[in-house]
């Protein structure tokens, strides 16, 4: 694997001091790793960060990223509208060159196995890592979010982490440690406030429930505008394109329209549909920043500090 090339996008519960976002980054800073993009979103008090390497730089990057949150992030006193269980809530390796899913997967479980070693943070595996069939979909692995699933544990043998435990760590939660396929987080806002607007709209379109393959969907509010949260699993299957036709037509049926598109982290260009008219409403769309494989060519600078 000397030439193998991972991606990681650890998801931290802070998008709101861009200090202690920053204070991460700097300790996700190794010999061989790529700052590829971060974001911060403060509705969702959420940051999102893409870094890429060769796999033992990576993992390393991705297990003292999680000690650092969870230095700074005390899950007690933060909310927001997205689901979460960990200071660092969700770490997933990514094969992106001359290594496989499964191989991605044997990382999960190496970067799992030291977070709690070092940290004592528990470790959920999920997806391709995931221990038992039940964990594999994260959404399971996060039901009760940080406040339910630590009184869970105590009373459900069931609901117990994969390595560590069986309690949460106190104000760091647990993190969920994954190996999947490359992800697309696309966000489409509303020209409505009403929140069950989006709620219905995410309920049609979402796989789990009888709607489109490969699209986890919820309906949250973001920025005073109600917004459809989507993680697209499989672009190959269902196009981004064909996701917003959906989303599209299921708003014009409810009195609603589409008026902006997001794009949280990066999109591959086999993705990418130029010129179509989700790629029209992304505010401020550049390839050069938001392809995958253009990022690789030029990555971030790190932030000082």
């Amino acid at each position: 694997m000397s030439d193998a090339l991972i991606e990681c996008v650890p998801n931290f519960s802070e998008g709101r001091r861009r200090e202690v976002v920053e204070a991460i980054l700097s300790a996700m800073r190794l010999e061989g790793v790529r700052l590829l993009d971060w974001s911060m979103d403060a509705d969702h008090n959420r940051s999102v960060v893409t870094i890429a390497g060769p796999p033992a730089a990576v993992v390393e990057a991705a297990v003292r990223a999680a000690g650092r949150a969870a230095e700074l992030i005390d899950l007690t006193q933060q909310e927001g509208v997205h689901p979460r269980i960990g200071a660092a809530d969700v770490i997933p390796f990514v094969p992106l060159r001359g290594i496989s899913l499964e191989q991605c997967a044997l990382l999960a479980r190496q970067a799992g196995m030291e977070i709690w070693k070092r940290y004592e943070i528990p470790v959920y595996f999920y997806e391709a890592a995931a221990a038992r069939p039940d964990r594999a979909m994260l959404e399971e692995v996060r039901r009760g979010q940080f406040e339910g699933l630590r009184e869970a544990v105590l009373r459900e043998p069931a609901r117990r982490p994969d390595v560590g435990g069986p309690g949460l760590h106190p104000t760091a939660g647990a993190s969920a440690v994954g190996a999947r396929k490359f992800l697309i987080a696309f966000n489409l806002y509303l020209d409505t406030a009403d929140v069950a607007v989006a709620r219905s709209i995410a309920r049609e379109i979402r796989y789990s429930s009888g709607g489109l393959a490969g699209v986890k969907a919820m309906g949250v509010s973001a920025q005073g505008q109600a917004q459809v949260s989507m993680n697209l699993t499989d672009f190959t299957r269902t196009p981004v394109g064909e996701v917003y036709a959906a989303v599209r037509e299921k708003a014009a049926r409810l009195g609603a329209a589409l008026v902006r598109a997001e794009l949280i982290g990066l999109i591959p260009e086999a993705a990418l549909e130029r010129n179509s008219e989700w790629v029209r409403l992304l505010d401020g769309f550049d390839p050069e920043q938001k392809v995958l494989e253009r990022r690789l060519e030029q990555p971030l600078a790190w932030p000082e500090g």
